[in-house]
């Protein structure tokens, strides 16, 4: 076996154990854990217990408990990605597509509080090199705000020299800020309702609309 062929193989290899019912179960395990106890209190023989499995069985998965975080991440964020990706595929235009996009984002977070906990603050708490990954992880769905941008950008509906790296980073962060605060506020308010005022205000700032 060559080098690309060990490759390959090992690509396989994750994947066959994503797929797995064991391992999805030791990822919606840790989510709770990790919400309910904080990261550093997180240890692997509480999710195990979680997820009803041996504590050897998760090292079958996962190499240790930072490979479980970031596999949680990047379980999360694909599911969003698919989740936007579906939902924005029969918008007609950009505005329409960034509306959908905020909403389900939000309501994605609503209907799994401790998913909120995790992703809003636990995730934040982490090393350099751990969010070195975690960023990696998070390019995917940052293509998803790109393209719509350069959508909207195509048809006329947004300005034609529109910065789309800073618009991007402008949009994630107003939509991250906004759910970290409302996890902070221990979710006293409907987050998925503020999703038009955010949406107002990425399209229009704070000037009239009439002024525009």
């Amino acid at each position: 076996m060559n080098e690309q062929s060990f490759i390959l193989w090992c690509g396989k290899v994750k994947h066959v154990k994503r797929n797995r019912p064991k391992y999805k179960q030791i990822i919606e395990a840790a989510v709770v854990v990790i919400a309910e106890n904080g990261y550093h209190q997180a240890q692997i023989s509480k999710i195990a217990r979680q997820a009803g499995v041996a504590d050897g069985t998760i090292y079958l998965y996962f190499k240790n408990k930072e490979d479980v975080l970031i596999s949680v991440f990047r379980e999360k964020m694909g599911m969003f990605v698919q989740k936007i990706n579906e939902v924005t595929a029969g918008k007609k235009t950009a505005a329409e597509k960034l509306l959908v996009m905020i909403q389900n984002h939000f309501r994605i977070l609503s209907e799994d509080q401790y998913l909120a906990i995790v992703t809003q603050l636990e995730l934040r708490q982490s090393n350099k090199a751990l969010r070195f990954k975690i960023n990696e992880v998070l390019k995917e769905y940052l293509e998803v705000i790109d393209h719509i941008l350069v959508f909207g950008k195509e048809n006329g509906e947004l300005a034609a020299d529109l910065d789309i790296r800073l618009a991007r980073q402008m949009i994630f962060g107003t939509m991250d800020e906004t759910a970290t605060t409302w996890v902070l506020n221990e979710h006293k308010y409907d987050l998925v309702a503020l999703a038009p005022k955010v949406h107002e205000l990425i399209l229009y700032g704070c000037k009239l609309k009439s002024s525009v």
